[in-house]
């Protein structure tokens, strides 16, 4: 018995590696047909090239082919300047699900990008620009959800654009000096921080892209109109098709009056029925809730250490009863239901504290939603002034800002709700146990790049109302459950002069005492470049009395620059130009003139240039 379980064990090893491998097999293979149909035989393609079956895209480095840290799964496709002449089947590529680079650049390919591009969602960059490719656009990229950089300039594509409004990550749009139609693409311009549309036939009015680009990015499309490119729009004449909608108008107009008149109604009788209760039940509801509030913050037994932690926000907020009613949800999906009595039974445990306040993990539902609960103190910032900051920060979405969900506010002390990020903060994700051992040149630039463009957009659109972050740093940088960096507590602390600057107090080039909105943004700033100071070298801001601006400061006023640098990176082969260019940056915003600091919409677009250099250059051998 135990001789034949040793003969069928080698069949069962073999079974299941072949089975393990199919899938890998089918990527490859469609991998091997991309390439084939791309190269169309004018490329002289030797072993060193790849792209065969028989080797290996990861393990045996084809050209242009770079993969994720385990080596199992193809993430960037670079093959830009190869000659190459032959047909893009865009549906081979995305045989391989997990890419998220695909740059042909400067080729002369042919062909058109088919409707399989939708099986391409990880992809973040397509660059095919100076090409020969036509046709029109697929409808399915409109699914592409997490594009940030998109570029088909200088091809021969037609047609309409399709609705790009969804994807609300996308930063780069080149797409000039093609044969497109139509209106203006439809883009979340909030976002964008490059935009060329020009030498193309659209038509039609430009939308509002607030402020962000010039007329440049319009040029040459005769039949596009308004103030941007100084040509006014026609005026609209009355249609047929609007005289078809005015009646459907009047219907919701007048049934708009009877649900208002229904609403009255019922209003009334509720007043009515209220007036016929007892006013002693009210006082004793009152009551009730009262020692309910009290009794969950002051829990004995095996549960006094939760208690002990959620005390110190529950006990005090609960003001004669009015708490429960104070609470103010915000339009986030999670908090919708929330009510300040689930905060005060719910078990919280204590994360941390601050100079600024304290951290609560709070869980509700038996532990099916978890929220951050933020305690301030100390805070200057009246009731009034807090409610409109909440307020204004609900009304400005970022997919890299975290959103407050709720917030409560009285005398005593000011409360913020969150959604519980449970990846961590990069602060610990560098000086934490790991060290930043995990943690490669690739990943600490993406994590700048995404966190400067999320900061830019924050300040373009907060900037009339004087709302900065306040107190941006590397444990306010958190990672959500796709591993994602995220602004967290935006708007939460005002300007401070002491923390602009660790030479603010000496510069006389100190900002003017009336002008705090400036200085707000102008340290936020200062903050980004700290933060990218530790990307860099690996070290905290501040380590035994060592201030880790000054200390990068006085390396490379000594000419030990390279000394500044993470070990960690230098053992990874990042590229030493790179780092001395990111480091530029990081200079350029902790410059101790407030003055002399580029705002944050030049810095994301210095650090958006640099990535694009790295993505090409990463995938090259």
């Amino acid at each position: 018995m135990n001789r034949v379980s040793v003969r069928i064990l080698p069949v069962l090893i073999f079974l299941l590696f072949h089975v393990s491998k199919s899938e890998d097999e089918e990527v490859k293979r469609s991998l091997v047909g991309f390439m084939d149909k791309l190269a169309a035989g004018n490329v002289g393609r030797d072993q060193s090239w790849g792209w065969n079956m028989s080797s290996d895209p990861c393990n045996d480095k084809w050209i242009g082919v770079s993969c994720d840290t385990l080596s199992k799964s193809v993430k960037k496709v670079v093959l830009d300047e190869l000659n190459l002449t032959g047909v893009l089947d865009i549906g081979f590529a995305c045989k391989a699900s997990s890419l998220s680079v695909l740059s042909l650049h400067s080729n002369n390919v042919v062909g058109s990008i088919s409707e399989e591009i939708r099986n391409c969602k990880h992809l973040t960059h397509l660059y095919v620009s100076g090409n020969q490719i036509s046709g029109h656009l697929p409808v399915s990229l409109k699914q592409l959800s997490n594009l940030k950089r998109f570029d088909i300039s200088n091809n021969n594509f037609s047609g309409e654009f399709p609705d790009f409004s969804q994807i609300s990550g996308l930063i780069t749009f080149f797409a000039q000096n093609n044969q497109l139609t139509g209106e203006v693409p439809n883009l979340d311009f909030s976002h964008l921080l490059q935009l060329n549309i020009s030498n193309n036939n659209f038509s039609g009015p430009i939308p509002d892209v607030k402020g962000r680009f010039s007329a440049d990015s319009f040029s040459g499309n005769p039949g596009l109109c308004g103030e941007l490119v100084s040509k006014p729009c026609p005026s609209t004449p009355p249609s047929k098709r609007k005289s078809n909608h005015s009646s459907i108008k009047r219907f919701f107009i007048y049934s708009g009056y009877a649900v208002l008149c229904l609403i009255v109604v019922l209003f009334v009788a509720f007043k009515l029925v209220s007036k016929m209760k007892p006013k002693d039940d009210k006082e004793v509801v009152e009551t009730n809730t009262s020692r309910r509030s009290y009794k969950t913050s002051t829990t004995t037994s095996n549960e006094s250490k939760i208690a002990e932690n959620k005390s110190e926000y529950s006990i005090s907020s609960v003001e004669s009863g009015v708490a429960l009613s104070s609470l103010v949800v915000l339009t986030s999906p999670t908090g919708q239901g929330l009510r300040f009595e689930d905060l005060l039974r719910a078990p919280a445990e204590l994360l941390g504290k601050g100079k600024h306040g304290s951290l609560y993990k709070v869980m509700l539902d038996n532990g099916v939603t978890t929220l951050a609960v933020k305690r301030i103190k100390d805070w200057s910032v009246d009731s009034k002034e807090f409610k409109r900051r909440m307020k204004r920060l609900d009304q400005t979405r970022h997919p890299s800002v975290l959103p407050s969900v709720a917030f409560y506010c009285s005398q005593q002390e000011k409360l913020l709700v969150y959604e519980y990020q449970p990846n961590g903060s990069l602060f610990r994700l560098l000086h934490g146990a790991q060290s930043g051992q995990a943690f490669g040149w690739e990943s600490r630039l993406n994590v700048a790049a995404i966190v400067g463009e999320a900061l830019a957009f924050m300040h373009e659109e907060l900037g009339e109302d004087g709302i900065a972050h306040g107190n941006l740093k590397s444990t306010n940088i958190l990672f959500n459950q796709n591993k994602d960096p995220c602004i967290s507590e935006y708007g939460l602390m005002v300007f401070q002069t002491q923390d602009l600057s660790f030479d603010f107090q000496s510069s006389k080039d100190a900002l003017d005492p009336a002008a705090p909105t400036y200085g707000s943004f102008k340290a936020d700033i200062y903050s980004f470049g700290v933060i990218l100071l530790e990307l860099l070298t690996g070290k905290p801001v501040h380590t035994n009395g060592i201030d880790l601006a000054r200390w990068v400061h006085s390396v490379v006023t000594e000419e030990w620059t390279v000394e500044v640098f993470d070990k960690v990176l230098i053992s990874q082969g990042a590229s030493e130009e790179r780092l001395l260019n990111l480091l530029q940056i990081a200079l350029k915003c902790i410059n101790p003139n407030p003055y002399e600091r580029p705002n944050m919409n030049q810095v994301a677009v210095m650090i958006s240039t640099l990535k694009d250099e790295e993505d090409r250059s990463s995938s090259h051998p």
